[in-house]
């Protein structure tokens, strides 16, 4: 597939790393420029690119950039994507640490609908609670003892079926937490918010609050 990641950071880069071992079509940008890519682009074969230009073309585009900056991205950055392109939102809301109060997420609405909103496609919320390092080395086949479970949230079945199956593929056994709207059961706090297996995971989810945590709240 052609992906496209928005956002060079460790996810970022780690995701660039396993997907184009696995024979994807990656590119990436970041906020600094193409130029500052080249070692990245010379370690996976990614082409590093503008990010007005990363998405065009892009079946997969997966945003990964810290909450704040959200809103700082460039108006139709995915308005050239390939036809229903499935588009990922890895980040979290950390507001005392790093992004500080963002309104409508403090009043409850779910991080990734607040990222939904202002990138004007619908958006499946995924990789946002393993860490770069595990994203790297955790993955095994199917069935392997020790493998790591994700959640996937999203609205639309083929674009969230499109990420299930990606993160099958990267070794990880991907598990459906529902809606957009049920994606407060993955953000940081809740019981899903660290490693799981499929099971443990599963519980995990069902076990969560919407109620945020006082360390995650601004």
């Amino acid at each position: 597939m052609k992906i496209a990641i928005i956002g060079a950071g460790n996810i970022g880069g780690n995701l660039a790393r396993r997907l184009t071992k696995l024979g994807h079509e990656v590119s990436i940008a970041n906020s600094r420029g193409p130029q500052t890519l080249a070692a990245l682009a010379e370690e996976t074969g990614a082409a590093p690119k503008e990010v007005t230009e990363v998405a065009k073309g892009a079946e997969v585009v997966i945003v990964t950039i810290p909450q704040k900056n959200i809103p700082n991205l460039p108006a139709g950055i995915l308005d050239h994507t390939a036809p229903n392109a499935a588009i990922i939102d890895t980040g979290n809301y950390y507001p005392r640490q790093r992004d500080g109060l963002i309104a409508e997420i403090e009043a409850g609405l779910p991080e990734s609908r607040w990222v939904e909103q202002h990138l004007k496609r619908p958006v499946n919320k995924a990789f946002n609670g393993i860490s770069a390092q595990n994203l790297l080395e955790r993955g095994l086949p199917k069935g392997s003892p020790g493998r790591l479970a994700l959640p996937v949230a999203g609205d639309d079945p083929a674009s969230k079926q499109v990420v299930l199956d990606l993160i099958e593929e990267l070794g990880f056994d991907a598990i459906d937490a529902g809606g957009l709207d049920e994606s407060w059961r993955q953000q940081p706090g809740t019981p899903s918010y660290r490693e799981h297996d499929a099971d443990s995971l599963r519980q995990a989810l069902a076990e969560a609050s919407p109620e945020r945590p006082a360390e995650f709240k601004a």
